[in-house]
């Protein structure tokens, strides 16, 4: 089976990539076979999953998952997923949290890349009810039982908090559209994340077009970062403003802060330590435009903010991850934004008069000093195609 790793024992790398079925970002359940106790919709969600032990159905049981009846029929259940962001996958994590007497024993994951979107949809709340007769037959169509296997069948692990997390590593480089998760033969899954990175069509890019280059959307991804105590640094590439303090990056409390603080002549304060995270552009190019929003940290924002820009090619992007970002890269850090104040529960934009002109790069550092949280993160830029066939990105 191309592509396919079996589980691994420990949190993977493939964790700082982006989620990229998550509902939050378009992810969509297309087709379940049976969905008797809790919708498949529910697999998707950003949110973990909880446990609320007096929570009932006129169906039995509620479970914050995806959780079938004891199949009595021949087969085993199934569903569809698009993603919501079509792009290369790096892994998965197959979440059976809390589904301890009624997870699915196996699983195995398929995929493809569909040049049109099926016309499929699940309406509503789906608990107690199976697919048709008619959806079977629309969804035969899609021929999804020939679809390439990333994941083979594998046992999956008690949704015991020590247990319930079962890592996929995967290795394919083609891009994927849509997913077929199987479990075999019945039972319940919590959540289906799909780690990996974006991918979209730049030749639709019009010449001189301002576009978000780090944006999930278009194939920016964090490839490293200091801190993520409270809130991983991916989350600030995400769509939209950040509906809470959760759905951004926040760092712990940093323990080297001066006991008694003091500021310079732009009342920055001065502290030894700061938190940083790196990113690779969805494509390389020039920017021009930065938003650093706060939104929501009003006690646990930031003092203050830089940005760095580089270029790397792959082959240096790997080695500067497998030390950790602690040997930078060859030609350096180059500055683009200098230190700037922040404020709290606030959207800051900076343009071309406060940014340093670095030509087109492929990565940046952003820093906060000495620590706390950013919701997102927008670099607005051009693309440059000639910088492309130098790094050989794209």
């Amino acid at each position: 089976l191309a592509g396919a790793q079996k589980m691994t024992s420990g949190p993977p790398d493939f964790l700082q990539f982006n989620n990229l079925a998550c509902e939050s970002v378009g992810g969509k359940v297309l087709f379940a076979t049976d969905e008797w106790f809790a919708p498949a919709g529910n697999l998707l969600k950003r949110e973990p999953p909880e446990f609320l032990a007096s929570a009932f159905t006129e169906f039995g049981k509620w479970m914050d998952g995806w959780e079938t009846r004891r199949k009595r029929i021949p087969g085993h259940d199934w569903c569809i997923i698009q993603l919501g962001v079509p792009g290369t996958i790096h892994g998965f994590d197959v979440d059976t949290s809390f589904f301890t007497g009624n997870y699915a024993p196996a699983a195995s994951i398929q995929a493809a890349c569909l040049d049109e979107t099926p016309a499929l949809a699940l309406e509503g709340d789906r608990t107690g009810m199976a697919a048709s007769e008619e959806q079977f037959e629309d969804v035969s169509k899609l021929e999804s039982e020939r679809w390439e296997f990333l994941v083979p069948i594998n046992e999956l692990k008690p949704g015991h908090a020590s247990s319930c997390h079962n890592y996929f590593p995967v290795t394919l480089s083609r891009r994927v559209t849509h997913l077929r998760l199987n479990m075999y033969p019945d039972g319940g899954i919590a959540r289906l994340r799909v780690y990996g990175v974006g991918q979209r069509d730049w030749s639709s890019i019009r010449l001189r077009e301002l576009v978000d280059l780090v944006a999930l959307t278009n194939g920016g991804v964090c490839v490293g970062y200091s801190n993520a105590h409270f809130g991983h640094p991916r989350n600030m590439i995400g769509l939209g403003r950040a509906a809470n303090m959760g759905d951004g990056w926040e760092t712990a409390r940093r323990l080297d802060r001066p006991w008694v603080l003091e500021t310079d002549s732009q009342g920055i304060l001065q502290v030894p330590g700061f938190e940083w995270a790196v990113f690779r552009l969805g494509h390389p190019g020039v920017i021009s435009q930065i938003e650093i929003d706060t939104n929501h940290f009003k006690g646990n924002f930031p003092d203050s903010c830089k940005v760095e820009v580089c270029s790397l090619t792959a082959e240096e992007e790997e080695q500067c991850c497998m030390s950790r970002w602690s040997s930078g890269p060859a030609g350096g850090w180059r500055i683009l934004l200098p230190p700037q104040k922040l404020k709290p529960h606030n959207r800051h934009f900076y343009s071309t008069d406060a940014l340093w002109n670095c030509g087109a790069v492929s990565h940046v550092r952003l820093f906060i000093a000495p620590d706390g949280g950013v919701s997102r993160l927008r670099l607005w830029g051009q693309v440059s195609l000639q910088m492309v066939s130098v790094l050989g990105w794209g």
